[in-house]
């Protein structure tokens, strides 16, 4: 075991002469040295105890900074982890890590080990970190199970309405709701799925594309739970047999949050997903959705001409709406009239005109857009062209002098014109009006903290799609790992993945001959567009992501 002195110096947490100052003083009152440190202001406690830490062989843990998993937070009732100032927070290799500020503490070891079933590896973290963290996630167990005794104690009431709306203003329902939306935030999550099953009530969160399985409930507050949110909501609480959809607005840590409510009656009961609008995204610029140079300027100058059409193709959930958000807020400028057309109308946009379709009083995309042209408009965003009328009023309208922005849904950028074409839209319409096409998917980011380089062999990165003397050089690759920051996936946070397809006058003459998607795609590939894979693999060589992933995103 290395000494104390030795460490903190190593650490360069203390000098040697502030150290031996303190030694002196040490051997003069008999207090440790690292709480003379301390109380002389030239060491802070989490220092002191991260030193400690490393001194008897395990990690510290700064849990004011750690990503830790509510679920976990949970398993243990709160007078119990406040008793032994212990926190379970994560999973690695199958073990539950627990924050302690005594990892000595046998006792405490064996009553969390009992109560999880889970095999314990102990985490140095100081003691007022982890009563701050159990204040902020451990109380939710108590106000599950005051829901469920307050519930079952009023007995059913599935179907009394008066008993519903009394319920879901007690506060333990609004905390728990309140919990379940500020935690979702502060993972960073897109989507909240609230699950009825036969015996209890499932929480998902979807953080970086993949759910999470949050925590299981007592199937007694499932009716306060969904209640409380068709509340927040503004939809009809007593109606359960159709699907609604709403909108809910929120301030997390002073953020503004917009969460977009939509419920499906189930045979256990209605399920709930909120899919969770940060309007900081909206303020994003093209470079920070991942666009390489390449890319970049391609788009850029396909977007500053005045007038044509530039579709974003991708399945849901790819970022489409992010991106044409993010290439308004460029051309957004006091002299050009921006008019919209969506469904729904997720970000609101300052300056702009947003036209939100209801197509129960025949407000449809096409209406829609038929009078913003009467608007004198210069660009028009339509949310999506998912029909031949709105698609041919769109191109029609790329042709008289507007610049048109719209979204698809394709699996890459050369179907695009063959897909418009299919949906009726005259050839040579298709070739004239449409000036750019990008196609893009959301892969993750691997987590920083715990990445790991390797060099794979030739063999596999010509398999993955790299050139071959790309492949000989045997360059380093990022391999995901995974840490407490990144709950244990080896990933955090996602960037896009894109190919930008520029109709030039030979994929012009290709669509009115009615060419294939591939014949397109050979063409485009010969004028420098490069595919998904290939902006992919490019971002792997940067060490943003990982081929595992690009060969989830990516076909």
């Amino acid at each position: 075991m290395r000494a104390l002195p030795q460490i903190l110096l190593d650490r360069g947490l203390v000098s040697a002469d502030h150290l031996r100052e303190a030694e002196v003083e040490q051997q003069q009152t008999g207090r440790s040295l690292g709480r003379v440190l301390v109380d002389r202001g030239l060491l802070s406690e989490k220092s002191l105890v991260g030193a400690l830490a490393a001194q008897i062989g395990l990690d510290f843990v700064d849990l004011a900074d750690a990503d830790i998993d509510a679920r976990l937070a949970t398993l243990v009732a709160a007078n119990t982890l406040r008793k032994h100032s212990v926190l379970p927070y994560a999973m690695r290799d199958g073990k539950l890590l627990v924050a302690m500020s005594d990892p000595s503490n046998v006792v405490a070891i064996d009553d969390v080990r009992t109560i999880t079933k889970h095999d314990i590896q102990p985490v140095v973290a100081t003691r007022d970190d982890i009563h701050a963290a159990i204040d902020r996630f451990a109380h939710l167990t108590d106000d599950i199970e005051a829901m469920a005794g307050d519930l079952a104690d009023g007995g059913d009431v599935e179907d009394d309405l008066s008993s519903i709306r009394a319920v879901v203003e007690e506060a333990p329902i609004v905390k728990f709701v309140n919990l379940l939306i500020s935690q979702a935030v502060a993972d960073g999550a897109s989507d909240i799925h609230i699950e009825p099953g036969e015996r209890d009530l499932r929480v998902r969160y979807r953080i970086d594309g993949v759910l999470h399985e949050v925590m299981r409930s007592p199937k007694t507050i499932q009716s306060g739970v969904i209640s409380r949110l068709k509340i927040m909501a503004d939809v009809d609480i007593a109606e359960r047999r159709i699907p609604q959809d709403g909108r809910i607005s929120v301030t997390s840590n002073n953020k503004g949050i917009d969460l977009r409510f939509s419920t499906l009656p189930t045979v256990h009961g209605e399920k709930v997903v909120m899919r969770i609008l940060d309007k900081s995204s909206v303020l994003l610029e093209l470079e920070d959705l991942g666009f390489l140079e390449h890319n970049h300027k391609r788009f850029e100058e396909s977007y500053l001409k005045p007038y044509g059409t530039i579709l974003v193709t991708g399945p849901t959930g790819s970022g489409k709406s992010t991106t044409l958000y993010a290439t308004l807020n460029v051309l957004n400028q006091d002299g050009v009239n921006i008019i919209t057309t969506e469904d729904p109308v997720e970000y609101r946009l300052a300056g702009i005109s947003q036209v939100q379709v209801n197509p129960k009083v025949g407000l449809t995309f096409a209406t829609a857009l038929r009078s913003i042209l009467r608007q004198d408009p210069d660009i028009v965003l339509v949310g999506e062209m998912r029909d031949r009328e709105t698609a041919q009023i769109g191109i029609e309208a790329a042709l008289t002098g507007h610049l048109v922005l719209s979204t698809l849904h394709t699996n890459d950028a050369p179907s695009a014109v063959v897909r418009l074409t299919e949906m009726g839209i005259e050839p040579f319409l298709v070739g004239s009006a449409v000036d750019c096409v990008l196609a893009q998917r959301l892969a993750r980011k691997v987590c920083a903290r715990c990445v790991d380089m390797v060099r794979p062999e030739p063999e596999m990165l010509v398999a993955a799609g790299f050139p071959a003397d790309v492949a000989a050089e045997r360059p380093e690759l990022p391999r995901a790992i995974g840490c407490q920051a990144c709950s244990n996936t080896g990933y955090r946070g996602r960037m896009a993945i894109h190919e930008v397809m520029t109709v030039t006058e030979e994929i012009e003459r290709l669509a009115v001959s009615r060419a294939s998607s591939d014949e397109i795609g050979r063409m485009a590939i010969e004028q420098g567009m490069q595919t998904l894979r290939e902006d992919g693999l490019a971002k792997v060589l940067l060490g943003r992501t990982t081929l595992e992933e690009i060969a989830r995103v990516v076909i």
